[in-house]
Order: C-alpha cells, then sequence, then structure tokens
C-alpha cells in the first residue's frame, strides 16, 4: 500500500465486514517479543496453556520441511531452537487460522488446507533460495488469502466471484480487479487491514496487500522493495506448486503464474528447469 487510507476510507473498504479481534494468545506473545530479553521459559509456558496451539507448533517443528535428525517432544525444546522471533510467528499464524473457525469458515475446509500448504511450502522455498527470515514466509503463506474468509461471511457469491477472478486474470487483469468491480473491495485489501490491526510486521502486511499486483512490482527496476520482491516471489511460486489456481480459483491453468513467471523466476535466479525440479522435491515432501 503506497499510503495511509484515511478513516473513512477504511470504513468504505470493509463495510459490512467485521474484523476479528486480536487472540488473546497473540497479544501475550507481542508482550513478550517487545521485552529487551524476552523469556524463551515464559514463551514456551504461554503456548503450552493452548493444547491446538502446542500441537500444531509440533507438527510443524517435526514435519520434513525443517529436516531435524531427531523428533522434538516438547514445545521448551520447539521454542530454544526456533528461537523467540520464528515461534512467535509462527504461532501468530496458527493462532490466525484458530480465531477464524467460526461455522462459516470451518466449512472452508479447501481454504484451510491450501493455506497450510501454501505455508509449508513458502518456509521450503525460503530456505532454499536463502532468505534470511523463512518463518516470516511461513506467516505470509498461512495468511495472505485471510481476505477470503471474510469475504465470504459479508458476500455470499464469494467463491463464484473469486472463480470468474482466476479465470479473468492475465497480464492485463489482476485477480483482484475483478474482485474490485463487482464488489467494490477484495480479499487483498481487507487482509492487510485485518494483519495491520493484529500487528503483524508491517512489511507481512503489505506483502498481503500487494500479493495480485505481482507483475508491477517485478516491472519496477528499483531495489527499494527488495524485501517485497522476495516475499511476493516466494508466495507465487508456492501459490503455484500448491494450485491454488485449482483449489480456490477452480481453474485447469494458472493465468496469473502465466503473466509473472519470467519476472519471477528472474528475480530470484532460477531457471524453469531449476524451478521444475524444485516443485518436484516440495511435493515429495508431501506439500502441492
Amino acid at each position: 500500500m503506497a499510503q495511509e487510507l484515511s478513516a473513512e476510507q477504511i470504513q468504505q473498504v470493509l463495510q459490512g465486514i467485521s474484523v476479528p479481534p486480536q487472540p488473546q494468545i497473540m497479544v501475550d506473545l507481542q508482550m513478550e517479543q517487545v521485552m529487551p530479553n524476552p523469556d524463551l521459559r515464559s514463551i514456551a509456558k504461554l503456548i503450552s496453556q493452548d493444547p491446538g496451539l502446542s500441537g500444531a507448533l509440533l507438527k510443524i517443528v517435526n514435519s520434513p520441511f525443517f529436516g531435524l535428525a531427531n523428533r522434538i517432544a516438547s514445545i521448551q525444546q520447539a521454542v530454544n531452537l526456533l528461537g523467540c522471533n520464528s515461534v512467535i510467528n509462527l504461532i501468530n499464524a496458527q493462532s490466525i487460522k484458530g480465531e477464524m473457525s467460526d461455522e462459516t469458515i470451518v466449512t472452508l475446509n479447501r481454504f484451510w488446507d491450501t493455506a497450510q500448504d501454501v505455508a509449508m511450502t513458502c518456509l521450503t522455498l525460503a530456505k532454499r533460495i536463502g532468505y534470511q527470515a523463512p518463518d516470516e514466509a511461513y506467516t505470509l503463506g498461512l495468511f495472505h488469502n485471510c481476505g477470503i474468509p471474510l469475504m465470504i461471511k459479508r458476500f455470499p457469491n464469494y467463491m463464484t466471484v473469486l472463480e470468474e477472478a482466476y479465470y479473468s486474470a492475465n497480464s492485463e487483469r489482476r485477480i483482484v480487479d475483478t474482485e474490485n468491480r463487482l464488489l467494490n473491495t477484495n480479499h487483498a485489501v481487507v487482509g492487510y487491514f485485518t494483519a495491520k490491526s493484529w500487528n503483524l510486521p508491517l512489511h507481512l502486511c503489505e506483502a498481503i496487500a500487494n500479493h495480485h499486483n505481482a507483475l508491477s512490482i517485478f516491472e519496477e527496476d528499483t531495489s527499494r522493495d527488495a524485501q517485497l520482491k522476495t516475499l511476493i516471489a516466494i508466495l507465487k511460486m508456492a501459490e503455484h506448486i500448491c494450485g491454488s489456481y485449482r483449489v480456490l480459483g477452480n481453474q485447469d491453468e494458472d493465468h496469473e503464474w502465466q503473466s509473472i513467471q519470467q519476472q519471477v523466476l528472474e528475480y530470484v535466479g532460477l531457471t524453469e528447469y531449476d524451478f521444475q525440479t524444485l516443485k518436484e522435491s516440495i511435493h515429495d515432501l508431501g506439500a502441492g
């Protein structure tokens, strides 16, 4: 987002859409994170109080994506191994999922399944290309489409609109353009305001806002937004590998990827052959 929107503009964008409150565990963890010396024992204790988050963290840490020699059996071990920031990013992403699981969203199994796949794939891609904060890439992968459940709650025909948006996506028309035309808002901007209201790092909020704006981002010659470009590149590769165009868009072809593939792969320094090999190895890990 190039500029701050006024309160009136935000109200217009979110008209009829209620952004869920930030889960309390995220508030508690963020308070611990800003301390001069975050206490890893306190962080582990907070997480341990929530069986769902504890199980999710252990599942992530012990997944093939981390490639650990020995299984981690305790939350304290996981926190000590990953460090404060990585654990908090992973838990924030998981608690977001848990907070949104009302009756409407529970039925959206394909949405949450693809979000988890994209998140794990982002984590792997970030490590493969040497991004310094792979846990942030994971958080972006799980949270990038958080506006979709909120849009569904507001617009009963939203999934039909989203399928049309994926079908129409090309070098001239973004997925969000179709949403804007038919609904006067889109899931990327709704996701941005949700992420921002929950105090996620601003650069992740910016990536959420721009995740269907890849073509114009990569056509800019400036290196000013190197972090944004890298996060978007990781996310777009992960979405393509995991077949978001099939799962969410109900399409046989990934029209958006076709329009940005060359720029994305050039930016991260991969040939098409390299990417295909990477895609196959990620599928072997069980994602996509």
